[in-house]
């Protein structure tokens, strides 16, 4: 049986006949009993998944993986870029964007880093993030215990561009909405649109956390991390519209989005829902790049372009990272001739 992730009471779980399911799902238990959000312990179980299939397909066990077979298995991966055509994609199936191997990486070396507390293994095979390499002169001072190295870059085997984040067109936007059918639909990408919250903060999102007197949201994002953001208007006036003709009556779900119909009516929408129903109206509609990051990534990227301070965009949009948020300051073509055409003809002028 191949190895795959599964839903068991609630819970993810690793299934297969690889030696290391049992280990595998010790990681994913020793996750939960650190409250880790079960959308990071799902992703943890399909990345070492992927390193399982690997492992089995070349026949290596989890006991004796060395450095080596993990720059192998980062091969395997096929790493996509830039410029690689929808065709070549199709002939590599296994291909991944080097953000996502990164990322398996980093919850592979913390799966082995497990199994050396555990005792399973001596040491970790993954290569440990790189360190500066303590030529700077020692910091003096309240902090200079802290010492004159730090980890860089998370340990990235594969080179990343530094890619901005995909903002849509109006018209995109536009398009969409307007294909929209209920109240419920138009409120949940209004949520994104213009609060800027991520797909799965959407859907987690309770009926207690609204406060629709003052326009703002609670939001529990990345990491149980909490925030309250003010949304404009039009999402309110659609998400009061959907509380008030489409909601079931007496609904003791505490989630604010639920399924209208079918056989899971009154369910929370699930990301499986959510996914398919982006899908169906990116094809009914046209508007065939719209998705829910980019709403987000739209959000961001307009708040930058009116100069909103970077510490307040931070806050809303719930970046653990500034280096996350600086990339919505970006200028665009336009203004940057407008910028060259202005200082020319100043240059240009009576001397």
């Amino acid at each position: 049986m191949a190895i795959s992730v599964q839903v068991t009471g609630g819970e993810h779980h690793l299934v297969g006949d690889w030696d290391g399911v049992d280990l595998g799902n010790q990681f994913l238990a020793h996750l939960r009993a650190r409250a880790f959000s079960p959308a990071t312990v799902r992703a943890y179980g399909f990345d070492v998944a992927n390193l399982a299939r690997f492992l089995e397909e070349y026949e290596v066990a989890l006991s004796v993986v060395e450095p080596v077979d993990v720059f192998t298995w980062v091969d395997w991966q096929g790493a996509r870029t830039p410029g690689t055509s929808a065709k070549v994609v199709r002939l590599k199936p296994r291909s991944a964007a080097p953000a996502t191997i990164n990322r398996r990486v980093a919850a592979v070396r913390a799966f082995f880093e497990f199994l050396v507390m555990s005792g399973f293994l001596e040491s970790n095979p993954v290569p440990a993030p790189r360190r500066g390499q303590g030529l700077r002169p020692t910091s003096r001072g309240m902090l200079g215990h802290l010492g004159p190295g730090r980890e860089r870059g998370g340990g990235r085997l594969v080179r990343e561009g530094r890619r901005l984040p995909e903002s849509l067109d109006l018209a995109d936007v536009q398009a969409f909405l307007g294909g929209l059918r209920t109240h419920r639909d138009r409120a949940m990408v209004l949520a994104m649109l213009l609060g800027g919250l991520r797909s799965a903060e959407v859907r987690g999102m309770l009926l207690s956390n609204v406060d629709q007197g003052r326009r703002r949201l609670r939001v529990i994002g990345k990491g149980g991390r909490e925030r309250v953001v003010p949304v404009d208007g039009a999402f309110f006036a659609e998400l009061a519209a959907y509380l008030r003709h489409e909601r079931p009556r007496g609904l003791v779900t505490p989630e604010c989005f639920v399924v209208l119909r079918g056989p899971t009516t009154g369910a929370p929408v699930s990301e499986a829902g959510l996914r398919a129903l982006f899908r169906r109206h990116r094809e009914a509609s046209g508007a065939t790049r719209v998705r829910p990051h980019r709403l987000r990534h739209t959000y961001g990227t307009e708040l930058a372009a009116g100069g909103i301070d970077l510490l307040a965009l931070r806050e809303l949009m719930g970046h653990a990272s500034p280096e996350t948020t600086s990339r919505y300051v970006h200028l665009s073509v336009e203004h940057l001739a407008a910028e060259y055409a202005a200082a020319r003809a100043t240059l240009a002028g009576p001397r």
